[in-house]
């Protein structure tokens, strides 16, 4: 992989679309698309609309040392 793996972090991403399970993202400099699974939340387009700009958050950088 060329570029890092944390770089997703470093982006902004817009809306697509939103399923049940999934969302789907286009990082707004890159054109990238990711699709977003989380079996346990719904997801609604309320929540998220087509269009809205959203930012990933690493989880791993919120942990406790």
């Amino acid at each position: 992989m060329a570029s890092n793996e944390r770089d997703i972090f470093e982006e902004a991403y817009r809306v697509v679309t939103v399923e049940n399970e999934s969302m789907t993202i286009q990082g707004v400099q890159s054109g990238k698309l990711l699709t977003i699974v989380n079996p346990t939340v719904p997801l609604t387009e309320d929540e998220y609309p087509p269009g809205r700009l959203i930012a990933l958050k690493d989880p791993l950088s919120s942990m406790p040392s």
